[in-house]
């Protein structure tokens, strides 16, 4: 079977019916009058709102030819050529209510869906609610699933039950915290990836009216499964176990020492060697030994890898001078000239105005023989105790946050109350995995180790 682009594009890649099905099955808080599916491809949410809701009337809309075909041939359903950014959806959630909007919104940025062949192009046919949407979050492009849902609440609807992803649905928390709308919400966790071969986090987002109070979302592990936990926002910011964060609060602090982010250097074919000093085109850097550190990056932390690589260093702080390796140690200098052209082109603001070849995230820290590691970018919270390798502290890439520690014992401690239960809590609280880097050193910090200790 051939892949259509604009399927993937809508995230319904090899969506079946059952899974609709499942969908409508999780939706408790209604009982519709009309259904509105914004972006109905081919129909399947449409059919399985029929089955569940044989008496509420169906009104579909999609853009895509051969979608809107298929959908056409639902029986009792009136399904519309329609553009989602220009469509005038307050008539339609004018129409009798209940009125539920149901489906499945596309799952990509607006450049992106106007770049597919067929899909409608936001970029040259945007609305006014673009740019608003534009001021809150300051992106030129937009992520189309939170445009439309913010469109939608604009417009007055008060009971959506759509998939998107999870990162999607916190900031439409957000928003409705924020905006102080009588609405409350429940997130079902889906499987993305083996659904439609989206490697995302996503899920089944509703919305319904309530009250005004303190937003408390359950969270459910699974279509069909009671909640596990709740989103909440405080201070603004979406949490993703509101009890945990308020159970875990007394643990806020800050954490000594303080946590650091590892060296960057935005240029591995010059810093980055392996065990016999070559680099990843193959080239052996002839280097004085003093500048060679051990070096783990994040993969090896996560996946618990041994050391296998060599960090070339030229200074020990950022503000050092680089020159005066040109007499110290001549070798790495050469090296590092013969590369001259490439480092001077790296495009990180944080190079200007420093001396030649300089890195970043280096400190007397960098040298502790001890520390406590994880990495950033894994979706898990593994803490890892690293001494010295070879009788050289072990650098980190930009990608691993470290506690430095002059002493073994003192490392281990530390190590230990990261990995207790209350850590764990107070972390898992206030980390959202599908972030692209869900653990921040900003967060670590917050974790008062001393108070870990009950002082």
């Amino acid at each position: 079977m051939t892949r259509d682009p604009s399927r993937v594009a809508r995230g319904d890649w090899q969506t079946p019916l059952a899974l609709a099905r499942q969908v409508v099955a999780a939706i408790t808080d209604v009982e519709p009058a009309t259904i509105v599916e914004p972006t109905c491809g081919a129909g399947a949410f449409l059919q399985a709102a029929a089955e569940r809701w044989p008496r509420a009337a169906l009104r579909g809309f999609e853009l895509h030819p051969e979608h809107l075909a298929a959908a056409r041939r639902l029986p009792g359903a009136s399904v519309f050529e329609a553009d989602l950014f220009r469509w005038p959806w307050e008539l339609e959630l004018a129409h009798p209510g209940p009125v539920l909007v149901l489906g499945n919104p596309p799952w990509v940025t607006s450049a992106t869906l106007g770049a597919l062949p067929g899909a409608a192009q936001p970029g040259r046919r945007t609305p006014d609610h673009i740019q608003g949407l534009d001021l809150r979050t300051g992106r030129s492009t937009f992520d189309v699933a939170e445009w439309a849902i913010l469109r939608l609440l604009d417009a007055g609807a008060t009971h959506l039950a759509l998939l998107c992803k999870t990162g999607v649905a916190r900031r439409i928390a957000e928003h409705v915290s924020r905006q102080r709308l009588p609405l409350a919400g429940r997130l079902h966790d889906i499987d993305a990836r083996a659904l439609f071969r989206a490697n995302v986090d996503a899920a089944l987002l509703q919305l319904h009216p309530a009250p005004l109070a303190p937003l408390r979302w359950p969270w459910h592990p699974t279509l069909d499964s009671p909640p596990t936990r709740a989103l909440g926002v405080v201070d603004g910011h979406a949490v993703a176990d509101v009890d945990a964060l308020t159970s875990t609060r007394h643990l806020a602090g800050a954490c000594r020492p303080a946590w650091r982010s590892g060296v960057k250097h935005d240029c591995a074919e010059v810093f980055e060697l392996d065990a016999h000093g070559h680099n990843a085109v193959g080239a052996r850097a002839d280097v004085e030994p003093e500048h060679l550190y051990p070096l783990l990056k994040g993969a090896d932390l996560a996946q618990d890898r041994p050391i296998h690589r060599q960090l070339l260093l030229p200074q020990r702080t950022l503000a050092e001078p680089t020159d005066a390796l040109a007499h110290s140690a001549p070798r790495t200098w050469a090296w590092l000239q013969a590369h001259r052209a490439r480092l001077d082109a790296r495009r990180s603001r944080i190079y200007r105005g420093r001396p030649p070849f300089s890195v970043f995230g280096v400190g007397p820290y960098s040298f502790a023989p001890w520390k406590v590691a994880i990495a950033g970018l894994y979706k898990e919270l593994r803490f890892t105790l690293v001494g010295p390798h070879e009788g050289r502290p072990v650098l980190f890439d930009d990608t691993c946050y470290l506690l430095p520690f002059n002493d073994e014992d003192a490392a281990t401690v530390a190590l230990e109350r990261l990995r207790s239960p209350a850590a764990t809590a107070f972390l898992q609280a206030r980390i959202f995995w599908d972030d692209k880097r869900p653990v921040r050193k900003e967060l670590l910090q917050q974790l008062d180790l001393d108070r870990l200790a009950g002082r």
